[in-house]
């Protein structure tokens, strides 16, 4: 018998719990603030504080559940949503949160095996781009730019 029931409930829990305590230690140095006002540590704290404890009931579930071995790497869906998080980090700044944020939508998207180009599916990202501009930087005031530096500047406005 072996002590590891579940490899991949197993490894994915070693992932969460890694990247949640990685989180709190980078994230330390912050504020905290409280839930009303929140400082610039809440939200890495809080959302590492439920990766910790997502590896945690993961790990535990591995070593009690009978579940599925680890399957081969997809590398497609890998690289894909690994570069539309580079992306978007690299690209905020330049082209702003709206084409920054479509063109993370669009590489994960991508990465799906269902993955087509449809109308219905490009009218909800937009939506979505929309409603994440309106709710990140007008509704809680987060800052990122609209319009990034390289539009600003071709427009004519920087």
């Amino acid at each position: 018998m072996h002590i590891v029931r579940s490899p991949k409930d197993f490894f994915a829990g070693l992932i969460y719990l890694g990247f949640g305590v990685a989180g709190l230690w980078f994230g330390a140095a912050y504020s905290m603030g409280t839930a009303g006002r929140m400082g610039a540590g809440y939200f890495p704290k809080v959302l590492s504080g439920l990766l910790v404890l997502l590896g945690l009931f993961a790990i535990i579930r591995a070593l009690r559940v009978e579940g599925s071995p680890v399957g081969a790497i997809r590398w497609k869906p890998l690289v894909l949503i690994l570069a539309g998080c580079s992306l978007f980090g690299m690209l905020l700044q330049p082209l702003g949160m709206p084409i920054a944020l479509f063109i993370l939508m669009l590489c994960c998207a991508m990465a799906s095996r269902e993955f087509r180009w449809d109308p219905r599916a490009l009218a909800g990202a937009l939506g979505m781009v929309a409603i994440c501009a309106l709710v990140f930087i007008k509704g809680l005031s987060v800052q990122m730019p609209l319009v990034g530096d390289w539009l600003t500047a071709l427009l004519g406005n920087g």
